[in-house]
């Protein structure tokens, strides 16, 4: 029996979905309308069916209805921000993908799915605000401001291995610059340290440093941020500068720009090529001077040949290159950070630690870090809110049970090897050895077999081709 997907199964599927949908037809008339809508622009789905666009939102027009713009003239608009007053008098903000509709190749209407980002925004103007205001009262020389800022130099940052030293050293170097720097490291790493370091050590360390995730915003959300809008570029928009304003003189810190859409990745590299920035819905340019110190948390070169990041923004921002080495990679740098974290959490805990058990230590040493220095701070933290006040040294039974559950795993593949049966002929030992090889990176790699095979340096096929030849299956 062949399944067909009649209108009220359809209308089912909708309504069980987070994003609102909005569909109308060529007169502008409401055919679909889904639970998740109604609850956005608090309406009855009753009360919407059937009924013109217009009527039912009277602050929108033919120039800013999305749903009306594409069904005259079937062209998409994508991510794209409206602001506008629901049915309840309450002012929302929505990310809209607006599609034409076609039948027989004949234009029929159009349909919207919309996300609710009233809050995002405008938590995000409000961030940018706040950054405005500390920014006037630090040029008013408000000194209480200043002192109590918070910020990193490379004093701060702790590291004695050879790896990590050399990224502290390039760092150190473009500090007496103003040449773009990209910084590369996984997450918790300590990025941002690197970053606000090059800018308070430096020459600009007197000019503002302001700092911006990528991931945590939608692109169009993004470039008002970045630019600044205009009053009544869009519904809602009004005078405000933006991240580049605010930085004049100083740093932007791009956090994680990998994420930033490519569209908006052009507009950066006009701005970096030009000097000036235009703000959304302005024709006035506006000069900046701005060092961008952008960092990724993946290799800038996956994130190209990935399509995340555009090569010509890469050159431009590459001018430094620092890449933070993996806390696994500086492992002669634990006990050095242990030692810090324990002492910051005396203080902030009211304890009184002394050290780490050498059995913790050797744990440390052999325990792989995906957090790097930021799991190692966490790690540390959590034992010391689980020590006694009558304990002054953190041990096995204060780490976090998924640490020593691992370590356990790992003693008894290392114990594997010890077992392996010399007098077998070469191939066999050669099989063995390598399947405990397999084994050990799966488990550090917590069973991601992309991230394994980047570890031994080979290709996810070839893994997956040896996972079936030794019968290990995850």
């Amino acid at each position: 029996m062949k399944f067909i997907l009649n209108n009220n199964i359809l209308g089912d599927i909708i309504n069980q979905l987070d994003e609102g949908i909005h569909v109308i037809d060529i007169k502008g008339e409401t055919i679909l309308y889904n639970n998740a809508m109604a609850k956005l622009e608090g309406l009855e789905i009753h009360d919407v069916i059937n009924k013109h666009i217009f009527d039912i939102f009277p602050s929108l027009d033919e120039s800013t209805s999305t749903l009306y713009t594409v069904m005259k003239t079937g062209r998409p608009i994508i991510n794209k921000v409206q602001s506008y007053l629901n049915y309840n008098g309450e002012k929302i903000v929505t990310m809209n993908t607006t599609m034409p509709l076609f039948e027989g190749g004949k234009k029929v209407g159009a349909f919207e799915i919309a996300q609710n980002i009233t809050e995002i925004k405008e938590l995000s103007e409000r961030l940018v605000d706040l950054k405005q205001e500390l920014i006037n009262i630090n040029n008013r020389g408000n000194n209480k401001a200043e002192k109590e800022k918070k910020y990193y130099t490379f004093e701060d940052i702790i590291g004695n291995s050879e790896l990590f030293k050399r990224a502290i050293d390039i760092g150190r170097k473009a500090s007496e610059t103003s040449s773009n720097v990209f910084i590369y490291g996984e997450t918790g790493t300590g990025k941002e340290l690197f970053a606000q370091s090059i800018h308070y050590s430096g020459i600009r360390s007197n000019e503002h440093f302001v700092a911006q995730n990528c991931a945590a915003l939608p692109e169009s959300l993004l470039e008002s941020i970045l630019f600044g809008t205009v009053k009544g570029s869009f519904t809602g928009a009004v005078d405000r500068a933006g991240l580049f304003e605010q930085a004049h003189g100083g740093t932007l810190l791009l956090d994680e720009i990998n994420s930033m859409g490519l569209n908006l990745q052009a507009k950066l590299l006009r701005v970096i090529q030009e000097g000036y920035i235009r703000r959304v819905g302005g024709l006035k340019d506006i000069p900046v001077d701005v060092r961008i110190i952008a960092t990724t948390n993946e290799s800038p070169e996956q994130a190209i040949d990935q399509g995340k990041i555009r090569r010509d923004l890469f050159y431009r921002l590459n001018v430094v290159f620092i890449e933070v080495p993996l806390l696994k990679d500086r492992i002669k740098d634990i006990r050095l950070l242990s030692e810090y974290f324990i002492k910051k959490f005396n203080k902030l805990l009211d304890k009184d630690v002394w050290i780490i058990s050498e059995n913790v230590f050797k744990i440390f040493e052999q325990y792989s870090w995906p957090g790097n220095v930021r799991e190692l701070q966490n790690v540390i933290e959590g034992a010391m809110n689980l020590i006694r006040n009558d304990e002054h040294v953190i041990k096995e039974n204060h780490l976090p049970p998924y640490i020593n559950k691992l370590m356990k795993k790992k003693g008894n593949i290392l114990q594997s090897f010890k077992e392996i049966d010399v007098e077998e002929p070469l191939p066999n030992i050669i099989s063995q050895v390598e399947k405990e090889i397999i084994l050990k990176r799966l488990e550090e790699n917590d069973y991601n077999i992309s991230k394994a095979a980047r570890s031994m340096k080979i290709k996810r096929q070839t893994l997956q081709h040896k996972l079936k030849k030794y019968e290990i299956f995850i």
